[in-house]
């Protein structure tokens, strides 16, 4: 009867025993959640960017009005593709079930801005009046615009890669020609790419197909002209008829167009984020990142908790000695752990949402937090933080309730 009194009155000694063990030493305490702030940071941010990144890749894609997307054969991701003759577009406008064709051009140029600076850039050849390509949001300009020779539009959030201001337009060196910045646009910017640059079919062609002078062209500079079927784009944009099946049509495109494939707006979109996250080094390197927050979050808790348990261990010799079973001292340093991560995570996570705003303010860049991942972060801290503990449970079951009565 007396054992089994002293077992319940130690157990209802638990939640105390481990609340004061954990706010005894303050400064311990703090040094134990800044640890633990670090981890949650360093896994969210990293994750975050990494899932922004690759959302980013696929932003023109799926902004896009097409049903279909049609390229080369050997097509790995949206820039990462070879060139289809202009006449596919009048092939994939006799095609059976569709109801709009239009042909986007891509190629990559230097663009040389009134200081002589260089930047490498990407450049997308569109039909300003027609309806399945849009290159984000307006800001200042309008896209007829664009049919003037030598006219783009470039994100804001590559002025300072480009050097331009955004209040007045600009006269630069694209390709060799003057060209002129009509306008601004947003929401278009892959983070991991060269600033994008939007035109029209043939001013896009222009640029692609010129010769790349040691210094721009002066003088008059030749019209750009009409694509021809000796040209090349980079993609047929197609929109099909309501009602038609988009994997037959998709089949009935590539059999009317010989070495290319046609993919859905959705296919694409993931066809390329996948290029980006497995065929590249980025998840790689986010990922260790993340991996170093993990490691210094449970070396950090695992010493602060064995630290704890090795200046109370004659309490929990006297726990022992009355009785309390190992699953029961056991609960007191879980539950340590998980008060630490608890009140690590919630300011780590604060952290993250001040960080993410800040970085998309100045920087344009997307930190990708949501409730899935936030969620899945606090699992891993609360993993991370239990793991740690297990140091110090260690120490625990080496105590000889005999310490109780040693000098």
């Amino acid at each position: 009867m007396l054992a089994r009194r002293l077992k319940a009155f130690a157990k209802t000694l638990m939640p105390s025993i481990a609340r004061k063990n954990l706010f005894e030493d303050l400064p311990r305490f703090l040094v134990a959640q800044a640890g633990i702030m670090f981890a949650v940071s360093l896994v969210t941010i990293q994750t975050g960017i990494f899932k922004g990144v690759i959302q980013s890749t696929a932003i023109l894609i799926e902004s896009s009005a097409a049903d279909i997307w049609v390229g080369s054969e050997n097509l790995a991701a949206l820039e990462m593709t070879v060139p289809i003759p202009y006449d596919r577009l009048s092939q994939a406008q006799k095609v059976e079930g569709v109801d709009k064709a239009e042909a986007l051009v891509m190629n990559g140029s230097l663009w040389r801005n009134a200081l002589g600076n260089i930047n490498h850039v990407r450049i997308f050849g569109f039909d300003p009046n027609g309806e399945l390509f849009t290159p984000g949001t307006l800001t200042k300009g309008r896209l007829s615009d664009l049919e003037k020779p030598y006219s783009v539009l470039i994100d804001r959030r590559s002025f300072d890669k480009l050097k331009v201001g955004g209040w007045k337009q600009e006269v630069v060196a694209l390709g060799g020609f003057e060209t002129t910045v009509a306008g601004f646009t947003t929401d278009t910017q892959c983070a991991i790419s060269s600033p994008f640059v939007f035109t029209s079919l043939e001013n896009g062609n222009a640029y692609g197909t010129a010769k790349l002078p040691p210094e721009p062209l002066s003088g008059p500079q030749p019209a750009p002209l009409k694509l021809t079927t000796d040209d090349n784009i980079a993609y047929v944009l197609v929109r099909a008829k309501p009602g038609v099946d988009l994997n037959q049509l998709k089949h009935r495109l590539e059999q009317a167009m010989p070495y290319t494939r046609a993919y859905t707006k959705a296919e694409m979109a993931e066809k390329t984020r996948t290029y980006w996250e497995r065929r590249t080094g980025i998840g790689f390197i986010l990922g260790l990142g993340a991996g170093v927050g993990l490691i210094v979050g449970v070396v950090v808790v695992g010493q602060i908790l064995y630290s704890s348990v090795s200046d109370h261990l004659k309490e929990f010799g006297t726990l022992k000695a009355i009785g309390a079973s190992n699953l029961t001292i056991y609960s007191v340093i879980i539950e340590q752990s998980l008060w630490m991560a608890v009140m690590g995570y919630l300011p780590g996570m604060a952290l993250c949402v001040g960080v993410r705003a800040w970085v998309l303010a100045s920087q344009g860049l997307l930190i990708s937090i949501s409730v899935p991942t936030a969620v899945g972060v606090f699992g891993i801290t609360v993993l991370m933080c239990i793991s740690a503990a297990i140091f110090a449970i260690h120490k625990v079951n080496r105590v000889d309730p005999a310490i109780v009565f040693k000098a």
